[in-house]
């Protein structure tokens, strides 16, 4: 196991990024390696720790990795997740600043949104099913502190799975009038499409997703409550965006949801 030290090292290098809004070098350089991902959570934790210590309210989890091709790319067989905050929240067409960004990619994605608790350690698809509230069209911006998006699976789940920002519609769907499996999705760019996909290109189904974000949490001991956010991934290819860009993303029969980024 890596050195308690160099864990804080590495999580005091992304804070510092964070913060100056600078991006920095792989941490898994820090820390000695990069397919290790309990090292990667161990970093994220240090951090989501000191957000909540200094007030920052947590609001979900958002999964990633979710894509066979991206699983490949950064050498794992399985997806990651990270911490939501309030304040990483934007509503419907709300506006979102740019000073907040770095280096914004746009991906469109299903937002699960909790009722009941999911803290049974090992769930079954029907616990999702009776435990989920009602489904959302989202937009989560993914966002890096490392530079060039220089990532392997200990860099990204270091950086909290590289969360950015996410943007949620305003129109709340129950799952029984929505196949999240087959739900088509069309993210355009300034009017243009550039991202297609649907529901089964998350793990097979977006309820699948958030299946396994149930189980790995309860088994990391911070199991999944009521009231919390679920980004189950993303249904296409993300996007880089950049200051003045407008993006939609289209749902089907789960509706629309649209963000500007800031000039």
């Amino acid at each position: 196991m890596t050195d308690r030290a160099l864990v804080e090292q590495a999580a005091k290098i992304l804070r510092e990024a964070t913060e100056s809004g600078q991006v920095c070098d792989p941490v898994r350089e820090v820390v000695g390696t990069a397919t290790d991902i309990d090292v990667g959570y161990a970093i994220q934790q240090v951090n989501t720790d000191l957000d909540v210590a200094g007030g920052r309210r947590v609001s979900g989890r958002k999964i990633g990795v979710t894509s066979r091709a991206v699983q490949e790319q950064i050498g794992v067989d399985q997806p990651d997740y990270g911490t939501l905050f309030v304040d990483m929240e934007f509503g419907d067409g709300i506006e979102l600043p740019i000073s907040r960004l770095m280096q914004p990619r746009a991906e469109a994605e299903v937002a699960l949104v909790l009722e009941h608790d999911l803290d049974k350690g090992e769930h079954s698809f029907a616990d999702i099913v009776r435990a989920t509230a009602f489904a959302l069209p989202s937009i989560e911006v993914v966002d890096s502190r490392i530079a060039g998006w220089d990532i392997r699976i200990v860099d990204t789940v270091a950086d909290n799975a590289s969360c950015g920002l996410y943007v949620l519609g305003g129109k709340p769907v129950p799952l029984r009038d929505v196949d999240l499996r087959t739900i088509p999705m069309s993210m355009t760019l300034g009017g243009e499409e550039v991202s297609t996909g649907e529901g089964a290109a998350c793990l097979g189904h977006p309820l699948h997703a958030a299946r396994w974000l149930a189980d790995t949490m309860s088994e990391r001991g911070t199991p999944l409550r009521a009231g919390d956010v679920v980004m189950t991934g993303a249904l296409g290819p993300m996007k880089p965006i950049a200051a003045g860009d407008t993006v939609v993303a289209t749902f089907g029969d789960l509706g629309t949801v649209t963000t500007h980024v800031s000039p």
